[in-house]
């Protein structure tokens, strides 16, 4: 696609643009891909009020359901990191206007696409991570991870369930990239094809378990990387100290 002027006139167009082609350049340059990262990749880190705006909600609201979602920041405080809350309540109530609506109750939250360069929308390159990790505080409800790629089929989403081992406290999931499941419109398909992780469009949480009732999970924080999984404790000062093992 040939960007239009209107486009291009955009404010800030040009500096992601530089940004980008330097990206590249840095890349070719340092043969920066052919080795492993020095630190991780964070795709959302909800440290400040702005972060919910990168962000966009969805449910069975957008098709006249009576779900309810929200995605609220929360700043910093004692035993617990800036996150952004995303609660709401699950209802299964059909739209009586809406006879084609056979199913209700979901809600969900992603990452809006990023802002177009010269190049196109910039993606995320995980291909050199082994896990996607998470700092989250759940409910217990039933959640998944959904991911978004450069895909064949545009409505392909990767997911994975997001497992709580300590409902009500903070805690970190690690979870290894080849453990997403393809699926569409809800449903796993065939075959499963490897998730093409060099262009990561999207990601974002979804609650899908159809029960009726309040939810509430907070997320400080995803990112990639290739740290060992094993238990720590966060500080929430940009610090992590392993637990002592006993």
């Amino acid at each position: 696609m040939i960007p239009t002027y209107a486009c291009l006139a955009r404010a800030g167009f040009w500096k992601r643009t530089l940004e980008e082609a330097a990206t590249f350049t840095r890349q070719a340059v340092t043969f920066e891909n052919a080795r492993e990262p020095s630190g991780p990749l964070h795709l959302i880190n909800f440290d400040s009020p702005d972060k919910i705006e990168e962000c966009k909600v969805m449910g069975d609201f957008h098709l006249s359901g009576f779900s309810t979602a929200d995605l609220d920041y929360h700043a910093v405080a004692p035993g617990q990191p800036s996150h952004a809350r995303f609660h709401g309540n699950i209802s299964l109530e059909l739209p009586p206007n809406r006879p084609e609506i056979q199913r209700s109750g979901f809600a969900g939250w992603r990452t809006r696409d990023q802002q177009r360069t010269l190049f196109g929308r910039p993606t995320w390159n995980t291909d050199r991570y082994r896990y996607l990790a998470v700092l989250f505080k759940s409910d217990a409800r039933k959640y998944y991870i959904n991911l978004q790629t450069k895909s064949i089929v545009p409505t392909d989403i990767h997911q994975h369930r997001l497992y709580a081992k300590k409902p009500g406290e903070w805690e970190t999931a690690w979870i290894n990239w080849d453990d997403f499941v393809r699926t569409n419109h809800g449903l796993a398909v065939e075959p499963q094809t490897e998730m093409n992780r060099q262009y990561v469009k999207s990601i974002g949480i979804s609650i899908i378990d159809r029960v009726p009732g309040t939810y509430d999970l907070s997320i400080a924080k995803m990112w990639a990387t290739n740290e060992d999984p094993r238990p720590v404790e966060e500080d929430y000062q940009g610090t992590e100290q392993p637990v002592e093992q006993r």
